[in-house]
């Protein structure tokens, strides 16, 4: 992933924007600094885990495991009767119950709480759809992730522009909004669009009112962000494009996310992979995450290694 821009504090909004960007990943690093994190990113195991750690047997023992989650449908988030729902709560939960827990306890945080929350042993497992990357990957084991992401733009109804892609907004000289910190913001100057064209809101429903007023010509945004904010139906004069994956420099920008443990639980982290793996070979995973938004597109082969990496 492209450097981030700006400032942020990975804050989530009230209208379930938070930003899955790298400069979100380093933030919620940076707060890990008092949890024993060292300086250079090095990676610390603050669990004094031993052999793969013993958290598995743990959780089999007391039958309930505690999942850290942040607002943000289509991802995780709890619904108006009070219920833990998402696409990565349902793919953990059915994980989970077969790895021999049999109940779930949401614990919700604000996003940039997610992994110091973790190191403190609030929870035992960050549930968020979290992106995976290499400033993350210092603070927390992660599984293979489970989905990939993609880009989309808002654009007015018909599409007059005829925007698809980043290069379309940096050739038509087009106004591009997105939110505050997100990677768009890069992967946007880097193919050619001037920061002086590119516009950030706070939120979706800022963005979607700037659209239509006019003052922006397209939206960038994940896809599923884009396709839960169009949800509402508040926003007739508004579609979305199909998505895509961001090129910057010809080369590829893919990202994704999964499910993050502390650090030197292995034990638990390659059990929850192993069910995984079952889970995209048999279609099982893209049976579950359908009704969330999550299409054949949005399924992937990358690895947390290869992510890590980057």
């Amino acid at each position: 992933m492209a450097p981030p821009q700006g400032n942020s504090s990975g804050r989530n909004t009230a209208s379930g924007f938070r930003r899955r960007s790298l400069l979100a990943g380093a933030a919620a690093l940076g707060l890990t600094g008092a949890l024993g994190a060292t300086a250079g990113c090095s990676q610390v195991d603050i669990t004094g885990a031993t052999d793969g750690g013993h958290l598995l047997d743990d959780l089999r023992s007391r039958k309930v495991v505690r999942m850290g989650i942040a607002s943000e449908p289509p991802y995780a988030s709890i619904n108006s009767q009070g219920e833990l729902t998402g696409e990565a709560p349902a793919v953990a939960k059915t994980i989970f119950q077969r790895l021999g827990v049999e109940r779930f306890e949401p614990v919700p945080v604000e996003f940039q709480a997610l992994v110091p929350g973790l190191h403190s042993f609030q929870y035992d497992v960050i549930v968020a759809g979290m992106f995976i990357n290499k400033a993350r990957c210092q603070a927390v084991l992660f599984s293979d992730p489970d989905y990939e992401s993609k880009d989309g733009f808002l654009v007015p109804k018909g599409n007059p522009k005829k925007i698809s892609s980043y290069r379309d907004v940096a050739e038509g000289g087009y106004r591009m909004g997105t939110g505050i910190g997100y990677a768009e913001i890069d992967y946007a100057v880097g193919n050619g669009v001037a920061k002086g064209k590119i516009q950030t809101y706070g939120d979706q429903i800022a963005g979607l009112e700037a659209l239509e007023a006019e003052r922006i010509d397209c939206f960038a945004g994940t896809a599923l962000t884009m396709m839960e904010a169009l949800k509402t139906g508040k926003h007739p004069k508004v579609e979305m494009t199909r998505p895509f994956t961001p090129e910057v420099d010809g080369k590829a920008q893919r990202d994704g996310g999964g499910y993050g443990f502390r650090i030197g639980e292995t034990k638990l982290r390659d059990a929850f992979n192993g069910e995984l793996h079952k889970m995209k070979k048999s279609g099982e995973l893209l049976r579950i995450a359908r009704p969330f938004g999550f299409t054949e597109e949005f399924m992937t082969d990358l690895t947390a290694k290869e992510l890590c990496a980057r």
